[in-house]
């Protein structure tokens, strides 16, 4: 079960994953379960851009505390980031075939970028969207994003731990598929 998104109230979290609670034990297959985790443009310069929205955690930072706790759920992470579009696309038909899930925060493509939407749309397994700030209480133009017309779920709001929470509701629909 996950905090939905009422613009009255202008909720600072939005995760419709399912209706599990996140704090499940979850207990995968027992070979090597792979996700990727992709990160769009900017997202290199955390910890020094605007850090008044988007928090003082580096990219380093996210990347090392996703590893640690997709370890102790059994996971392998594929961390990246890019500031090309083309990149972006590119990496996630690249990994549509050995990955069993995918977490994107595709940074302000996700408000611009049709062909990263249609790259996904060929992506069969989970996809989980991520936004540091609540896209919603921001510029208008941001409060519309294409990725989430291909994800399964959506986190925003929750700064740098919202990667983790997206950890575990990936790895809840990865299990239940």
């Amino acid at each position: 079960m996950g905090l939905i998104f009422d613009p009255a109230f202008q909720v600072t979290a939005y995760a419709a994953i399912q209706s599990q609670a996140w704090h499940q034990e979850v207990s995968l297959p027992s070979q090597s379960t792979k996700i990727a985790i992709l990160n769009g443009p900017n997202l290199n310069l955390l910890g020094t851009r605007e850090p008044d929205i988007y928090g003082t955690q580096t990219l380093q930072d996210i990347e090392d505390a996703a590893g640690e706790h997709a370890g102790k759920l059994g996971v392998e992470v594929d961390f990246r980031q890019t500031n090309h579009e083309g990149q972006m696309v590119d990496w996630i038909q690249e990994i549509r075939n050995n990955t069993a899930g995918l977490i994107i925060n595709a940074g302000a493509y996700s408000h611009t970028s049709i062909a990263i939407l249609d790259a996904l749309s060929a992506y069969s397994a989970p996809i989980i969207e991520v936004h540091l700030s609540n896209i919603y209480r921001r510029e208008s133009f941001r409060h519309h994003s294409y990725i989430s017309k291909a994800a399964h779920g959506v986190i925003c709001g929750l700064g740098a731990q919202g990667y983790l929470l997206a950890i575990d509701g990936l790895t809840n629909l990865i299990k239940n598929s």
